[in-house]
């Protein structure tokens, strides 16, 4: 290591010139990373879902529905007018109303009015349509252009679109506001004004080269855009904070930064590499999930983390040696007095602390378990226009989801069967067929070409089923599993489903299969590195246990507070926090072992909390912050579920670290020695 880093020192110029050169390649390569805001793309292709919208567009040439219009005050013949209109919007395909279920020239009183009210009530018209992925901007632009404000468009389709129109925004906007905020929680730890710049400089040199690198991948998903940049801040500006920090020190035992910038390399190294490989192997667990969001975050954190722990021992080093006389001019003092004392005070409330933690923990466990979980975006703010769209729309006609059902073609009277068995079905509200539009009495043959097509294909019969139901939910995945317990009843494994709810069942399905596994992977995986990290059996299980139960408390929270929480959130919090505020608890043992060495048990415990719960509270005041600001900002209900679970698990994992920690250390004392290779602890006679 004193090798690299004398190396490092020697070719500072050089160094810094290569990042900066690789940090704008990057720079411009990000812009051409296509950003996929579908989240049924990373299922996984054997789903039944995924299966069914293969078929869908071989069969029919054409995606389902996955947007609706309403137009207010209008007659038939008006609605028919914004029919053709939309149809002539270039990416709109599939305009589906009145008029393809039944004959107009029939007046309404005379049809089933169930059926009339799917689509026509009140003078107002409801049309479902589907928009052409990958456009969605664009197309509905020109949908709003067309309908006014006083109409309503919502679906699939407008909430991509939305999600894309706010992503660039709202991370420009969540950057704004958590960069200052960062700099003044440096400024605050630090006895330098410009020292944080280069903590910011390092960590975001990496930062783009992380998001420019992406282009050899090719595609992310919306969440990785949104969350990745903000989380590799967070969660590796500690690595940056331990090297200058260390630098600091040595700076005052030799005259040469030169050297002081090589004892520090060789001191800082293994903390900074434990902390990164915690981390690391955590969000390696993400890239076992088979709903590849996950994975997609997971690649993009473990890469983050690489570029990271490279860019603040090579780069950092390097720029910090080029401009030292800057730190050095721009010294001030410290804002806030050493933390001395604390340890005494904590100490003080350890058995309370112990028996709090202990009664909380199962109850936090088994709520953490219960709490009712949102598969999808969620609902939109009721202050955005998608929102009030959607109040709207459900207000004349009530929630409504469509099914739609492919089944074998050929044997109509099987067909008939079935569709009477499913209309019987509570919270089914109609059915949109070749027997029940046309009849099943008239041969396909004898009809156009344009009306067939939207029933039959070559090999399949297409039947749209509309519920009365959310996209998701109890009562909406009951009516599912319903309509496909009867279709298989007809058609057996040949009957395939799609639609919001099929594919919201199906991503229940993986993603509580996914919990399992990745929940496993990133405690074995963090254990080992804490078992390599301290050679003690007692140790990896001690800090598991106390960041562990921060994240079961964390996530315990919506359940005691009756909230519904966006699964994807969950999942990823949880190995999150865990690979994140576990470097809290190393720090903090590592401090320990070293000063009970030299002192007794409930001496070294009160000197480690009096070093280093400053050091502590400043990182977990930036990952708070970071995970706060998410909520704040975004308006996407995934990343902003995410950000409001990252900062309180930020601030719970400090709470455990300072108070539950210090007291299972001093009581386990005895253990801790016996089961730590080399222990060699301070021995009063």
């Amino acid at each position: 290591m004193a090798d690299i880093a004398a190396k490092i020192i020697k070719h500072n110029k050089a160094i810094v010139i290569v990042f900066m050169v690789l940090t704008m390649v990057s720079a411009v390569a990000q812009f051409f990373v296509h950003v996929n805001y579908n989240m049924s793309d990373y299922m996984p292709e054997n789903t039944s879902s995924t299966i069914a919208v293969e078929i869908m567009e071989e069969e029919f040439g054409g995606a389902m529905s996955n947007a609706q219009v309403m137009v207010t005050d209008v007659t038939v013949q008006e609605a028919l007018y914004y029919k053709d209109r939309l149809e002539k919007i270039d990416g709109v395909t599939d305009v589906i109303w009145l008029d393809d279920t039944v004959d107009l020239t029939i007046p309404l009183e005379m049809m089933e009015q169930d059926l009339i009210e799917t689509y026509y009530q009140d003078h107002n018209a409801l049309f479902s349509l589907t928009i052409r992925e990958g456009d969605e901007v664009v197309i509905t632009d020109e949908i709003y252009e067309l309908i006014g404000e006083e109409n309503a468009l919502v679906g699939e389709a407008a909430d991509t679109a939305v999600s894309q129109k706010m992503a660039f925004t709202e991370s420009m906007y969540a950057a704004m506001l958590l960069v200052p905020i960062i700099i003044i929680i440096l400024v605050i730890s630090t006895n330098s004004w410009i020292e944080p710049l280069f903590f910011l400089t390092a960590i975001g040199v990496s930062i783009i080269i992380n998001l420019g690198t992406n282009i050899f991948i090719g595609e992310i998903s919306f969440v990785t855009q949104s969350v990745s940049p903000i989380l590799q801040l967070a969660v590796s500006l500690d690595y940056a904070i331990f090297l200058l920090h260390s630098f600091s020190e040595h700076r005052r035992k030799t005259s040469s930064p030169e050297e002081a910038m090589q004892m520090a390399i060789k001191k800082s190294t293994p903390a900074i590499a434990a902390s990164a490989a915690t981390t690391f192997f955590g969000f390696m667990a993400l890239t076992f999930m088979q709903f590849e969001i996950g994975a997609d975050l997971g690649i993009n954190l473990v890469k983050g983390i690489v570029f990271s722990f490279i860019s603040v021992m090579v780069f950092l080093p390097a720029l910090t040696i080029m401009f030292y006389k800057w730190i050095d001019k721009t010294q001030h003092k410290p804002f806030i007095p050493a933390f001395r004392s604390i340890g005494k005070r904590v100490l003080k409330v350890r058995y309370i602390s112990l028996i709090i933690v202990f009664l909380v923990i199962v109850p936090a466990y088994l709520a953490q378990q219960e709490t009712a979980f949102i598969y999808g975006i969620g609902e939109q703010p009721e202050d955005t226009r998608l929102g009030k769209d959607e109040t709207a729309i459900n207000a004349v006609f009530g929630k409504s989801t469509p099914v739609v059902l492919l089944v074998p073609r050929g044997d109509v009277a099987r067909e008939v069967q079935l569709e009477q068995e499913l209309e019987e079905i509570e919270y089914v509200s109609g059915i949109i067929s070749y027997n029940q539009s046309v009849s099943p009495a008239i041969p396909p043959e004898y009809l156009d070409e344009s009306i067939r097509e939207q029933f039959h294909s070559e090999n399949y019969s297409r039947i749209i089923i509309n519920t009365e139901t959310e996209s998701e939910g109890d009562i909406a995945f009951n009516v599912f599993e319903n309509i496909m317990a009867v279709a298989k009843t007809y058609y057996g494994k040949e009957a395939f489903a799609l639609g919001e709810s099929a594919a919201l069942y199906d991503m229940k399905t993986v993603i509580q299969k996914d919990n399992y596994i990745v929940n496993i992977l990133t405690v074995v995986a963090v254990g080992l590195v804490l078992l390599f990290t301290f050679r003690s059996l007692a140790l990896p299980v001690i800090l598991l246990l106390t960041i562990q139960s921060a994240v079961w408390i964390n996530l315990a929270v919506p359940y005691f507070t009756d909230t519904p929480l966006v699964f994807v959130g969950y999942l990823v919090v949880g190995t999150v926090q865990l690979a994140a505020t576990v470097d809290y608890a190393i720090l903090y043992t590592e401090n320990y072992l070293h000063n009970r060495k030299v002192m007794p048990a409930r001496q070294a415990i009160m000197k480690t909390i009096d070093d280093k719960t400053f050091s502590i509270s400043i990182s977990a005041a930036i990952l708070a912050s970071v995970g706060l600001i998410l909520w704040i900002t975004s308006t996407n209900p995934i990343v902003s579920s995410i950000g409001l679970l990252l900062g309180r698990g930020a601030i719970l994992a400090f709470i455990m670290v300072l108070f539950f920690l210090p007291a299972v250390l001093l009581v386990f004392d005895k253990i801790v020695s016996k089961t730590t290779l080399k222990a060699n602890f301070y021995k009063e006679d």
